[in-house]
């Protein structure tokens, strides 16, 4: 079965006015964790993940807490590597835990859902700050209306371009639609 038919399946795709964890608003919400709550849909992913990464020397898997703890994790089980998780700290992603990326590694960023690509460049500079390598980039779903490159291999299991507004162009906010906030990383 295919990441969009598993998202649609369980209940990932909801529809009404929210806001994302980027601050925009968008009547379209992916519920990762509606996915990220089946284990076997979480080594699935991995093992998509991976696959969209053939032929690529990766080293070390990064992802962000916290549904990237999970599908780094994943991730890196299909490709028999470590896999580490950058979290929040101070509002600001960061390696803690004794995590480390060393100047040899080459990282392999994967991140859960994109809609501005904010958590992705933190990554980043996080790989960069440490003098690894950026390998690729692959996300479970790209929000965005033309598809997102972050400047190296840049690559999505699924393509689910969705509107969405800054708060004060929102059509639904004038139009006076309850607005939901669902989960936020702390950014």
């Amino acid at each position: 079965m295919g990441i969009q038919d598993l998202m649609q399946e369980s209940g990932a795709v909801m529809h009404g006015h929210f806001q994302l964890t980027s601050g925009r608003h968008s009547d379209v919400y992916l519920e990762k964790f509606r996915l990220l709550e089946h284990p076997e849909i979480v080594v699935e992913i991995g093992k998509k993940m991976a696959g969209a990464c053939n032929g690529i020397d990766i080293e070390i898997v990064l992802g962000a807490a916290i549904g990237g703890i999970l599908i780094s994790s994943a991730t890196a089980k299909m490709l028999g590597t470590k896999g580490i998780f950058a979290e929040r700290q101070d509002g600001k992603l960061v390696l803690r835990r004794g995590f480390e990326l060393k100047e040899s590694h080459r990282v392999l960023i994967v991140e859960d859902i994109v809609s501005t690509g904010g958590s992705v460049r933190e990554l980043l500079d996080i790989v960069k700050s440490h003098g690894a390598e950026t390998a690729a980039v692959v996300c479970l779903a790209d929000r965005t209306a033309e598809g997102i490159d972050f400047g190296c291999v840049t690559k999505a299991l699924l393509r689910f371009p969705a509107t969405s507004w800054e708060p004060e162009k929102c059509p639904l906010c004038n139009e006076k639609k309850p607005l939901t906030i669902r989960g936020r990383t702390g950014k």
